[in-house]
């Protein structure tokens, strides 16, 4: 298998080199969950201007989807990054994610269904940046041991592209980020789900 681009080692260049810059631009970042936001935002937090996109219409049920949402919000305020670090949540529509999989229903965890789940939320992430005059994005997923960072960097780098962007590329799980967020989530008492949020992982994971 041929050596595959270190995401990681990428986004500690550009973290250097714009604390050496002395600039702090504004990137918005999307989020899944509380618990994956929490390291990935101390990693990031004094290097950009923060801005927190939770948009995730593959979560099941909605009951599932507000904890999470709350859950979020409750972080930043207690870990004390309000106000300077807003949460904005679009509107919810599952619908949107069952029209994007539709045909990928019988997919395994972590195949072609996931890749289209990671396109819908990043290019909405990419949307929503180029609509309000973010320079970079990136997401929270990379953080889990679970996640494909190879597909959601490239994802990332190709809708950056299209929308005028720069992508963060990223892989938060490393440097033992997944395991900060563990620590974290015991610190701050968040609820760590079960499963990855659709209904498919859901029954996967027997839950």
């Amino acid at each position: 298998m041929p050596n595959r681009i270190n995401y990681d080692l990428e986004m500690m260049k550009i973290l250097s080199d714009l604390e050496a810059a002395g600039e702090k631009p504004a990137l918005l970042l999307h989020a899944c969950c509380a618990p994956c936001s929490s390291a990935t935002l101390e990693r990031l937090a004094s290097h950009f201007a923060v801005t927190i996109l939770y948009y995730n219409p593959n979560i099941y049920p909605p009951a599932e989807y507000h904890r999470r949402e709350q859950e979020l919000e409750r972080f930043v305020r207690d870990a004390g990054y309000a106000p300077e670090i807003a949460v904005v949540e679009l509107p919810y529509d599952p619908r949107e994610f069952y029209e994007a999989i539709r045909g990928l229903e019988e997919e395994p965890e972590r195949g072609a269904r996931c890749t289209v789940c990671y396109r819908l939320r990043l290019e909405a992430a990419a949307r929503y940046a180029a609509a309000h005059h973010f320079g970079w994005f990136t997401t929270t997923l990379s953080i889990s041991p679970v996640k494909d960072p190879v597909r959601l960097n490239t994802l990332g780098a190709t809708l950056a592209a299209q929308y005028g962007l720069q992508y963060l590329p990223s892989e938060f799980r490393k440097r033992d980020g997944y395991k900060r967020s563990l620590a974290l989530s015991q610190e701050y008492g968040l609820y760590r789900q079960d499963y990855c949020g659709c209904q498919f992982s859901k029954a996967e994971r027997g839950v």
